[in-house]
């Protein structure tokens, strides 16, 4: 099966493509411009891999959380892709592709989330599946849920971010990579397996997770 993914919820930009176990993919630092590299990025990696896109028969893409506007281009880009080829999508969440990317059995994964608070979400692989233990969710550091048993590995930039964070589950930590940020490679892995299920979805029923109705702090709060 070929699957494309897109996942732009960072400041990175990225694009995968699976065929039947083979992956290749892009990935960029653009800051605020995905919407001005992703088509292009998306047309360079079908034609490293010679195929067009009517020949793609799946399409995946990370639905957050993440930036508001990242994770609202690669949904409605996956849509716009789909509707097009007349495939179905798999929506794949941020925090599981940070933990798919790391490597490791037991991941805390974090994304900076902005105005003092951060995405989280925790995961155990057993017997090469993912088992969600802390599902998603938006909190501040100091509030992070309390996790049991060690040998956890923390990702992303959530830590980077904040120190409290690290601090508050020191104990329990083999590790941590700041510097992870969610791509497309791991979103296509992790997409192949709901496809494979049966778990993909019409492109008119593809949603974003926010987690957060808010995005900015008012004149006020930022003054506070």
């Amino acid at each position: 099966m070929r699957i494309l993914a897109i996942e732009t919820s960072t400041e990175y930009c990225s694009v995968a493509l699976w065929q039947g176990g083979t992956i290749s993919a892009r990935s960029e630092k653009v800051g605020q411009k995905h919407s001005e590299v992703l088509m292009a990025m998306v047309d360079a990696v079908l034609q490293d891999a010679g195929i067009r896109i009517r020949e793609v028969e799946g399409i995946a893409f990370g639905k957050g959380p993440g930036s508001f506007t990242g994770v609202r281009i690669a949904c409605g880009v996956a849509q716009g892709l789909a509707f097009g080829v007349d495939v179905n999508v798999v929506g794949v969440c941020t925090l599981q592709a940070l933990a798919e990317a790391s490597e490791k059995d037991k991941v805390i994964a974090a994304l900076d989330a902005r105005m003092g608070e951060i995405y989280l979400a925790a995961y155990a692989k057993e017997a090469d599946v993912w088992r969600t233990v802390l599902e998603p969710c938006l909190c501040k550091a100091e509030d992070a849920p309390a996790l049991a048993g060690d040998g956890w590995f923390g990702c992303g930039s959530g830590f980077a971010v904040s120190e409290v964070l690290q601090q508050r589950y020191a104990a329990q930590l083999d590790g941590v990579d700041a510097q992870a940020v969610p791509q497309a490679e791991a979103v296509v892995r992790l997409a192949a397996v709901e496809f494979a299920q049966g778990n993909a979805v019409d492109a008119a029923l593809a949603l974003p997770l926010y987690l957060r109705d808010k995005v900015a702090l008012t004149t006020r709060e930022r003054a506070a």
